[in-house]
């Protein structure tokens, strides 16, 4: 039935050359298995460039990510600082809290850490030191990572909430 429409709208040469021509591109089909060296190639080629440019992009990110561990911690030191500062005065917390690792039994207690609330996958309470407190209570925090997992590098946040 659909034979007989597309033959009366092409008519009957062109749609027995077209009919040919379906054959012919089965039979080329039918024939055809596969791929060719050359095009696996060129695939495998193109992968790889893909893998080459990717993957310090992902590296980066996972360091990144790694590093964001520490800033919420070094944020929740600074806020325990500002809260001893609040407290007491700040002359005593510079006395009692500036070059101090937070590893220490004694000034995890006087800044109300636990010994689990500084350890994390990346960081461990002694990666952190309070390397400063000025005059308003803002401390800067020294993290350094020790672990092997960890990124390299150190990283401060400073009085002025800027990661250095």
């Amino acid at each position: 039935m659909i034979n007989l429409g597309i033959q009366k709208l092409l008519g009957r040469k062109a749609f027995i050359s077209l009919r040919a021509c379906m054959r012919a591109c089965m039979r080329k089909q039918r024939n055809k298995r596969g791929f060719t060296l050359l095009e696996l190639m060129v695939v495998i080629i193109i992968v790889s460039i893909l893998a080459a440019v990717t993957i310090p992009i992902l590296r980066g990110r996972i360091d990144s990510a790694k590093w964001s561990e520490a800033n919420a911690a070094a944020g929740t030191i600074r806020t325990a600082v500002l809260t001893y500062v609040a407290r007491y005065d700040i002359s005593k917390a510079q006395s009692t809290l500036v070059n101090k690792r937070l590893d220490d039994a004694a000034t995890q207690s006087t800044l109300g850490f636990s010994t689990s609330d500084l350890m994390g996958n990346y960081f461990v309470p002694s990666d952190y030191r309070i390397t400063a407190i000025n005059s308003v209570g803002h401390a800067a925090v020294q993290v350094t990572g020790s672990q092997d997992n960890a990124p390299t590098g150190t990283k401060t946040l400073a009085t002025d909430g800027n990661w250095q």
